[in-house]
């Protein structure tokens, strides 16, 4: 089984999915769009996870590369593979499937409740009824056709959703880890303003193990969901 990381920042990794994937069995290949677009076939890919950026999905004059990246997604979609789009990856599966995606009321970042939905259909994944994961985003979507909302927040209220049964969307980073927050915190130090929902980076970097290790727990049972896979052994970088 392979899978295909598109990564679109040098410090804005997998965090805590890639052990998850190694023990879970899987190749791992990545698109580097920072430094060159090389995008495999369709064909070779099992399991596409698309990471975050600073960029907008809408800079398509700025990042020619955006066109060829949501082409992909749209024909991996279609060949009903499993995809999992996070944060910036989320908007760009928005986009991808014809929604509009355009700047959120309030910037979120930091770590904000978020609230599962339920009576959702049975096929859907199913978050929690209440949990706190990290945020980092001024940007949010409209829902593609078809897709159901899985989970919402006061700050924004398109915080997940699917599509079908193989393609999750969340807005959130379940897979951070302390380097995640240590270098979102560096690169990103100017985004730290003073805010209604952004934290700073001490209240940031003061999340307790519990609640990453509580992240990454759900992250990996997105990560099984999806891929109808469980990991060797256990996983997670805290």
């Amino acid at each position: 089984m392979r899978a295909h990381i598109f990564q679109h920042l040098p410090f804005e990794g997998p965090g805590s999915i890639q052990p998850w994937l190694v023990d879970a069995g899987f190749e791992i290949t990545y698109t580097y769009f920072f430094s060159s677009v090389v995008i495999p076939e369709v064909k070779d890919v099992d399991f596409l996870l698309i990471m975050g950026g600073s960029m907008s999905v809408n800079n398509e004059d700025e990042l020619p590369w955006l066109i060829r990246e949501k082409e992909f997604i749209r024909t991996f979609i279609a060949a009903g593979k499993p995809v999992l789009g996070i944060c910036l990856g989320s908007q760009m599966i928005a986009s991808a499937l014809g929604a509009r995606v355009f700047p959120n009321p309030e910037k979120e970042i930091g770590w904000f409740p978020v609230i599962g939905l339920k009576s959702l259909p049975q096929s859907c994944f199913e978050f929690p009824a209440s949990f706190t994961p990290l945020h980092w985003h001024g940007e949010t979507f409209n829902l593609p056709e078809g897709a159901v909302l899985l989970a919402t927040s006061k700050a924004c209220r398109n915080q997940a959703f699917q599509v079908g049964k193989n393609v999750l969307a969340i807005q959130f980073h379940l897979e951070a880890t302390r380097e995640t927050l240590e270098d979102f915190i560096y690169h990103f130090r100017k985004e730290l303003v003073p805010g209604k929902y952004i934290q700073t980076g001490d209240e940031i970097l003061g999340v307790t193990t519990e609640m990453l290790t509580e992240m990454q727990s759900l992250m990996d049972s997105v990560l099984e969901y999806l891929t109808g896979k469980q990991p060797a052994a256990p996983t997670g970088l805290i």
